[in-house]
């Protein structure tokens, strides 16, 4: 279970997961190996169920090979003991093969392999993948209903439709499209929550983790095209957006397109094995990874680069206010960018992979999977002019419904016909405006 889980929230870290790391898979493969070993001895030495001494097999940790009575069988500790406790001293393990079958191996894998040790720690990380499970499925679910009801809003207002809003649906729909993808991905490839996946190996299953890398990439870029935006602005005076905008999409959609079918092509050439969920070959996962950390890496520059253009800004006299207030907006600016550039991710995207990789799943995915909530409550929710539209919205449906109530009570014959009372008042504001049209030239001609 924790294998599982643990290579599922790797992906979110674009974390290389060595297979070494996937206990399940690991014995799924040696259990494997052992029976065609176990099967190759017997049709050598013609054995068969009913020959004497003790047949091989498998006990869920090692492999045996068939015995004669009174044989002792020495095997050493799994390779998997020693990667979970490097420190443990690993001692060989034996079992006499009996008249009555295989003893009880000597000394225990508890004494000789740590074996305790390692249940007790599987324990905890079952524990603990499924309480961060638990924790991004709320965040990207929460993300999911609030980024859905921002485009909603923004698609249905005419007046919010400018570049900087486009920006940011494009924004908010690579943070759906990362959600959708990543619950797709748990409900196809590990929703049995056992180890099949180990073997897995079908064109769906393929699709959907490309599909699930190019969402994830799709984001940052997008995170990357929002801090370009914003400094571009900041900087230059003569700013054409409209012809940026279409270089904007080409760079946030286009450039995760080519990263991850290069990716997948490499992939497909150099290392098709699985499901694709395991990244044994570090040089190929670069091929994603790198341009991941790069737009990381020139937001955070650019992130700095605002930084100072508020300070300047601010501190100008033009501003006015007192010192205090100037730190305040200064913080205040700069808490608001930290969600939208995605800053967070900073923290430990040049660190070791293997480095506080439980601190790194908590503050990623914690932070990550609830940044599409505060992005679009922040920049639609609490933004001042999708208020002021909703608003305005609201006053004009309350007005035309008064009127409309008002119509029905004054006219009940004209209000029992079918027609509803906004058909009505725009019937009788069109009649209006006819009539007002018509007489002019009769004044005209009057005078």
């Amino acid at each position: 279970m924790a294998s599982i889980l643990q290579a599922s929230l790797a992906a979110f870290l674009l974390l290389p997961m060595v297979t070494a790391v996937h206990s399940d898979c690991i014995f799924k493969k040696e259990q494997a190996m052992c029976l065609e070993k176990i099967q190759r001895v017997n049709d050598l030495m013609g054995l068969n169920d009913s020959s004497p001494g003790c047949p091989g097999m498998w006990d869920n940790l090692t492999c045996w090979k068939p015995a004669r009575v009174g044989e002792m069988v020495l095997v050493s500790c799994p390779e998997l003991f020693r990667i979970f406790n490097p420190d443990q001293d690993m001692r060989v393990v034996s079992r006499n093969c009996t008249e009555d079958g295989w003893s009880e191996p000597f000394p225990h894998y508890v004494d000789a392999c740590g074996f305790d040790e390692y249940e007790s720690e599987t324990g905890d990380q079952d524990y603990y993948y499924l309480s961060v499970k638990a924790l991004y499925t709320v965040g990207y679910s929460t993300s999911l209903v609030t980024l859905t009801t921002a485009m909603v809003i923004l698609c249905r207002f005419r007046k919010l439709h400018c570049t900087r809003n486009f920006i940011h649906m494009n924004l908010f729909v690579s943070f759906m499209l990362r959600a959708i993808s990543v619950f797709i991905k748990d409900w196809i490839l590990y929703a049995e929550q056992d180890s099949n996946h180990c073997f897995t190996s079908t064109v769906e299953c393929k699709a959907i983790m490309v599909f699930f890398h190019y969402c994830v990439v799709s984001n940052y870029f997008w995170l990357f095209i929002e801090g370009l935006y914003l400094f571009t602005l900041l900087v230059e005076t003569f700013f054409p957006e409209r012809r940026y905008f279409y270089w904007y999409t080409i760079i946030g959609w286009g450039t995760p397109t080519v990263c991850v079918s290069v990716w997948a092509v490499l992939r497909f050439y150099l290392d098709n094995t699985g499901c694709w969920d395991m990244n044994d070959n570090t040089a190929l996962w670069w091929v994603i990874k790198g341009p991941v950390v790069g737009s990381i890496m020139v937001n955070f520059v650019l992130f700095i680069g605002i930084i100072v253009i508020l300070v300047q800004k601010l501190q100008s006299p033009d501003m006015g206010g007192n010192e205090s207030s100037i730190y305040l907006r200064l913080a205040r600016s700069t808490l608001l960018l930290i969600p939208l550039f995605g800053i967070h991710y900073t923290v430990f995207a040049f660190s070791p992979e293997n480095v506080s990789k439980r601190e790194r799943l908590v503050f990623e995915l914690g932070l990550g999977s609830f940044q599409g909530f505060v992005v679009a409550v922040l920049y639609c929710f609490l933004n001042g002019e999708v208020q002021a539209e909703i608003k305005r919205k609201w006053r004009s449906w309350k007005v035309n419904r008064y009127f409309a109530v008002d119509f029905k009570h004054r006219h009940p014959s004209l209000a029992s016909s079918g027609v509803n009372g906004g058909t009505q008042l725009s019937i009788l504001s069109k009649s209006s405006s006819q009539i007002r049209m018509s007489g002019l030239p009769a004044d005209n001609l009057a005078t």
